[in-house]
């Protein structure tokens, strides 16, 4: 998979913008992979601005609640991954195919598994932890109570799924049609 540097995004999106050349033109003086890429550089641009197109440093954690409505969302619409992924501010549209594999494969609860490697064991950690421990304590209480939260509406969520699956087995397991979007203007002669 080809990595672009957030300059070059930018500096296609910009020249595309200008009116200048078409996705396609782009698409080949850039080498870039596809005018799909393209397009999706720009709808994020047009969106949300630079911040649209700048690859985040820190990959960002999500709830299982937060997956589950972004897979319920497009079910429900019939949006594409591109379309949801504008909708609810995620620049990486792919991530919600490997969202909604995990779902299919494992119910929801295996989209509360982390990717990436497991957490540093706690002996490990800086000792500047060791200095508070009651706060500490505290935030382990409310964190079991978060957990104790999200498990608890993961087995609603998951019910929910079981119960529809159960209604209409097939219908559930459809995939929805999607919606044609005409980009080209008619001629008026």
């Amino acid at each position: 998979m080809a990595k672009y540097s957030d300059e070059f995004k930018a500096m296609i999106v910009c020249e595309y913008l200008t009116g200048r050349l078409g996705y396609d033109a782009l698409t080949k003086k850039y080498d870039v992979k596809s005018t799909g890429q393209l397009r999706a550089w720009v709808s994020a641009y047009q969106k949300y601005g630079v911040e649209g197109i700048i690859r985040k440093k820190n990959h960002e954690v999500y709830s299982v609640q937060f997956k589950l409505d972004v897979l319920s969302f497009m079910k429900r619409t019939g949006a594409s991954r591109a379309e949801t992924a504008l909708h609810f501010g995620l620049t990486n549209p792919p991530l919600i195919s490997s969202w909604k594999k995990r779902f299919l494969e494992g119910g929801a609860e295996s989209l509360d598994n982390p990717k990436g490697r497991p957490a540093m064991p706690e002996k490990a950690k800086n000792v500047k932890k060791v200095q508070k421990p009651a706060q500490q304590d505290e935030m382990t209480r409310e964190q079991e109570l978060e957990r104790e939260n999200e498990l608890l509406r993961l087995e609603v969520a998951y019910l929910k799924k079981l119960r529809a699956f159960q209604m209409d087995p097939d219908g559930y397991l459809e995939k929805p049609k999607q919606r044609y979007h005409s980009n080209s203007k008619k001629n008026s002669d």
